[in-house]
């Protein structure tokens, strides 16, 4: 063999084993890569904490807050960044301090804890009696009772005999604030039981003229914190009239640093059709008209 052809051969051999050893390398450099950017501690992240406890209902203030950088792994779902992303708004669960604000903070679910010494007692309403079912964990209602017809009819006594007797012909409706400030532990959206194709009866709901809206959209049920006098009381109005609840302002509640506060009652007065009438709001009294007979 010629020298210039064996010159060559060396050559390409001591290329190809250069080549080979920067192959080996590159390899090592990017598996070293590799493993150093897998071992990496990932970067905190800041997380809003509750700076004090906030109760239920309680609207967000900026002195509740602060926030921490936390590792990926200890934040919660939803757990939000910014303090401000959540000043302001309606707290529709309980937090500690040191909790995590998350987005079930503000939104609510339908899980809850119910008072020391309280009651939790559920209300069905439908669009009408229920504020257009907007009621939310955490808000304060009043309820009010309507009773009408059989069940609150007007009577007198007989003097001949001291029997009742009911009095036909008169307005027996009578409305009332019954029970103030509960607050709403939670609401849920029930399953409308049926019977072929009609709905359930819905004891809780506003007659209409078309009878109580069931309709799976417009129903609610309000759980409700009560002591045990008040439950008894919304089952007795539940079985004898038509109740509604009344959405209340937070700010009855609570002062500017989110601290409760005891409302006084309203002390209204109840309405009859003689309120009506004689109240002030100038509701007439029906015409008598004095009718001529002919002669006969």
């Amino acid at each position: 063999m010629k020298r210039s052809n064996r010159l060559i051969l060396l050559i390409g051999v001591f290329l190809a084993v250069v080549a080979f050893v920067l192959i080996v390398i590159l390899l090592g450099g990017n598996q070293n890569t590799t493993t150093n950017n897998a071992n990496a501690t990932p970067a905190p992240i800041s997380t809003v904490i509750a700076a004090q406890d906030i109760p239920l209902g309680a609207t967000i203030t900026e002195a509740m807050l602060t926030t921490q950088n936390l590792p990926p792994q200890q934040r919660l779902t939803g757990a939000f960044q910014i303090a401000s992303q959540v000043v302001g708004q309606t707290a529709r669960q309980s937090v500690t301090k040191g909790a995590q604000i998350t987005t079930q903070t503000i939104s609510g679910s339908n899980k809850f804890e119910v008072p020391k010494g309280q009651r939790a007692m559920s209300v069905q309403v439908d669009a009408v009696s229920g504020v257009g079912t907007a009621i939310q964990s955490g808000d304060y209602v009043d309820l009010i009772i309507g009773l009408t017809g059989d069940a609150f009819p007007v009577v007198q006594l007989n003097p001949q005999d001291n029997s009742i007797q009911v009095v036909a012909g008169l307005n027996s409706t009578s409305v009332k604030v019954l029970l103030e400030g509960m607050q709403v532990l939670a609401t849920v959206q029930p399953e409308t039981k049926t019977s072929g194709n009609q709905p359930t009866p819905n004891p809780s709901a506003s007659p209409t003229p078309n009878g109580p809206d069931l309709t799976q959209d417009s129903t609610e049920l309000v759980i409700l914190s009560v002591t045990a006098q008040q439950a008894e009381v919304i089952k007795f109005a539940q079985l004898q009239g038509s109740i509604s609840l009344v959405l209340r302002s937070p700010k009855d509640f609570f002062d500017e640093n989110g601290q409760p506060v005891l409302p006084l009652p309203a002390g209204t007065t109840g309405v009859i059709l003689k309120t009506l009438v004689d109240g002030g709001y100038g509701v007439l009294r029906p015409e008598l008209v004095e009718a001529i007979l002919p002669a006969q």
